[in-house]
């Protein structure tokens, strides 16, 4: 028998890698040859460190777009990577330390062939919250609990994705996500605009920077504001160009070239200074107090950056046609913070913005990530002396730029537009974070996602059916005034599981639909399609309104039960109690059972059409 044909488009690229529908290439020929003859199928080792099966699958024609992807991503990580380690409560230069172990690290380790990690927006001011208090202004010790805080997160992130435990960023719906980010965009930019002004602030609470900061406007520095005007301007500028013109990068050469042409330190601007030269050394982060604060930082951390990364990589997969694994990917997550802890950095994550610079530069593999890690490595060991002049004014518009598109009004606004109860949700999140605090926001937005789901639950919408011409099936007649109610009978539609916070609810709905009906009831049918569970309470609940409609003379049927739900009413004896020949698999063949067992003179659209 012949082997099946291979697709000259994905023969040689790694599993994990491939597209997931159709083809979607041709045959390039002897250029697709991979570079290396060893044996394509590497079983486990290709599975958990794809890194070594793409060295071994490369391909000739990828070189070129993962060289450019790279030297795009050194300009990109550079600068960021300086600027959120300030902002993380740390020396710029553990921002670059940060930046070089993620990217070899997930090229060993990560499935996805383009995504990105480093030092993110929303996780760095959740590592300050911890570093600050605990640090008191000692470096040493601002490093040990930052490198702790990645050692924790990456545990964490390794327990998720083994135990298959992901899903629990479930709990952050999209409006709470859009409010908490927001928020941290804001909580940022306001601690980002002092130094960005040529003074510094005083403050933990919000309200208390603001305040500092309004009083401190006469102290500005018209030489700091200017280069961090300039700054600003430079990247966003270039980076309305498109990822192949490095606004950041520029912006910082700019800045460089501003402080030492008009010696901008002799004007009281602020520079970043001497940044020691070498490569991260293996360092066990050495233990400092664990209290509360870390632990609630860490959990955060996890949270958000698994949050961030399944979103990420769920639309980079879909975008490429590729599929993804989400329990290898949070392992690959709590690997890359293990490994940045134990190298001097601080937590990271996935990055949603220099991860589609790296696809639009070109990127076909993660060789583009060690591509970049080389050209971080050669600024540490050549090159860190080239921006000891940096002005600090520069850095905060670095990070002003980067936070600042963490900022989404529109999708404010058309959740406003859409659902005010999810808006009101989004802005919630958004006060928690600005008003509480980076880690209480958080946990805020949390609860408030469970709250919402449990509200949904307890107070879901309730229809009473009746038949609409021309239009098959049984209608919410709250949305069609016109349908027709056939006489005698009421149908029910409650649409929510049955549990103990809803129960009664539904008693009295249920109670309100027949009082309402403008005829004398004869039977009640529950349209059960809906409802999906039915606990012990509700259980109760419905033998007490069985009771109550065998007395007030009503037949109680339901229709379209699913099977699990019907097994646990049969448990617990309500369906011998309702009578098992009153559950239907159809609304339209319990009606029909009605009108032939109660002679109701009754006609629809259909019967009509029949006869004719």
């Amino acid at each position: 028998m012949k082997p099946p044909p291979t697709d000259p488009a994905t023969a040689d690229v790694p599993q994990a890698h491939r597209p997931a529908h159709g083809p979607g290439g041709h045959d390039h020929g002897a250029h697709d040859r991979p570079l290396s003859a060893l044996p394509r199928t590497l079983g486990r080792v290709g599975r958990w460190l794809p890194g070594i099966e793409t060295l071994l699958t490369y391909r000739r024609e990828y070189v070129l777009g993962d060289v450019s992807a790279g030297l795009v991503l050194v300009a990109l990580m550079v600068p960021v990577g300086l600027a959120y380690a300030q902002v993380a409560g740390l020396p710029p230069i553990y921002g670059l330390y940060a930046s070089l172990v993620p990217l070899i690290a997930y090229w060993l380790t990560g499935p996805s062939p383009v995504l990105v990690y480093g030092p993110d927006s929303s996780i760095a001011p959740l590592v300050a919250v911890a570093v600050l208090p605990l640090a008191g202004g000692d470096t040493e010790t601002a490093v040990a609990v930052a490198g702790l805080l990645a050692v924790m997160v990456g545990g964490m992130g390794l327990a998720a994705g083994m135990l298959r435990l992901g899903r629990l960023t479930d709990l952050i719906s999209r409006p709470i996500r859009y409010g908490y980010l927001n928020g941290i965009a804001f909580v940022v930019i306001v601690s980002q605009l002092p130094r960005l002004m040529g003074f510094s602030v005083e403050g933990d609470a919000i309200w208390e920077r603001v305040t500092a900061f309004v009083a401190g406007l006469p102290m500005t520095n018209p030489w700091a504001l200017t280069t961090g005007v300039v700054t600003l301007v430079v990247i966003v500028a270039l980076d309305r160009l498109g990822p192949r013109f490095p606004g950041m990068l520029a912006g910082v050469a700019v800045a460089i070239g501003m402080s030492v042409m008009l010696d901008l330190p002799s004007h009281g601007v602020d520079v970043v200074g001497a940044i020691p030269q070498g490569l991260p050394a293996f360092t066990w982060p050495t233990m400092v107090p664990l209290d509360r604060t870390v632990w609630m930082a860490a959990l955060g951390v996890t949270l958000v950056s698994i949050a961030d990364t399944s979103v990420l990589s769920r639309s980079l997969a879909v975008r490429r046609r590729e599929d993804v694994d989400p329990g290898r990917e949070i392992v690959a997550l709590g690997v890359v913070n293990l490994a940045t802890g134990l190298f001097s950095g601080f937590p990271v994550s996935s990055s949603s913005s220099r991860t589609p610079a790296a696809e639009a530069s070109g990127a076909r593999t993660q060789v583009a990530g060690l591509v970049a890690a080389v050209g971080i490595a050669l600024v540490l060991t050549v090159g860190t002396g080239l921006f000891s002049a940096l002005p600090q004014p520069a850095l905060a518009a670095v990070v002003i730029v980067a936070v600042g598109k963490l900022f989404g009004p529109r999708q404010l606004l058309g959740l406003l537009r859409s659902d005010r109860s999810e808006f009101g949700l989004a802005i919630a999140a958004l006060l928690g974070v600005v008003l509480l605090g980076v880690l209480e926001g958080i946990a805020l937005a949390i609860a408030l996602s469970i709250l919402d789901f449990v509200r949904r639950a307890w107070q879901p919408r309730t229809a009473v059916l009746g038949r609409v011409d021309q239009l098959k099936g049984y209608h919410d007649t709250g949305r069609h005034p016109e349908a027709r109610l056939v006489p005698g009978l009421v149908i029910v539609r409650f649409d929510a599981p049955l549990f103990f916070a809803n129960a009664n609810l539904f008693r009295e709905r249920v109670r309100s639909a027949i009082e309402d009906a403008p005829y004398d009831v004869r039977r009640l049918m529950v349209a059960a399609e809906p409802i999906t569970d039915i606990d012990s309470t509700a259980a109760e609940v419905l033998c007490e309104l069985a009771d109550e409609l065998a007395d007030a003379g009503v037949e109680w049927t339901f229709a379209e039960m699913k099977g699990p739900v019907r097994d646990k009413l049969d448990r617990f004896g309500l369906v011998e109690r309702i009578r098992r020949e009153r559950f239907f698999p159809t609304v339209g063949s319990g009606v029909k059972d009605y009108l032939r067992s109660r002679d109701v003179d009754y006609s629809d659209w259909e019967d009509e059409e029949d006869a004719s």
